[in-house]
């Protein structure tokens, strides 16, 4: 985890990861604070899952011509991959949390009790299972106190 000693902050969700894709806002917010020093963080499965899912969404609209390869490759420049050794440790733990939610979550959270951080996503599962959860509209918030933090960090 090269990107790791500027600290831990916060673990996406794929569906974070697909509208950094689909759309500007997350992508705006990734590049943003990732020039700032901010560490983003997906369980490797949130990228595949991305990439399953991407290709029919993208049809949906009307772009089937984006690289979706390329641009998973291009997001992996702004998040760092957390591989399953780190997070598979947190499983069991990880879907107790989320039991009678949806269970096929658990890498995220895994990832983000692995790696004590708050997690990204705009999916209401994350709730209540003892991490932070930020959504797209309030993690702003969440990113430019972590950029003051590390500023004065450094004084």
């Amino acid at each position: 985890m090269a990107r790791g000693r500027f600290g831990k902050v916060i673990v996406l969700d794929a569906n974070i990861l697909i509208r950094a894709i689909l759309g500007r806002r997350v992508r705006q917010l990734l590049e943003a604070y990732a020039v700032k020093g901010v560490c983003f963080f997906a369980a490797d499965i949130a990228f595949e899952d991305a990439g399953k899912y991407l290709p029919s969404l993208l049809r949906k609209r009307g772009r089937p011509d984006v690289d979706v390869p390329a641009s998973l490759d291009y997001l992996r420049q702004l998040i760092e991959p957390v591989e399953r050794e780190i997070y598979t440790t947190f499983e069991e733990e990880a879907r107790k949390r989320l039991h009678g939610r949806d269970e096929n979550d658990w890498p995220v959270l895994a990832a983000a009790l692995g790696l004590e951080c708050a997690i990204w996503t705009e999916d209401t599962d994350f709730f209540g299972t003892g991490i932070a959860v930020w959504t797209t509209d309030r993690v702003e918030i969440f990113l430019e106190a972590q950029t003051k933090h590390r500023e004065s960090d450094r004084v």
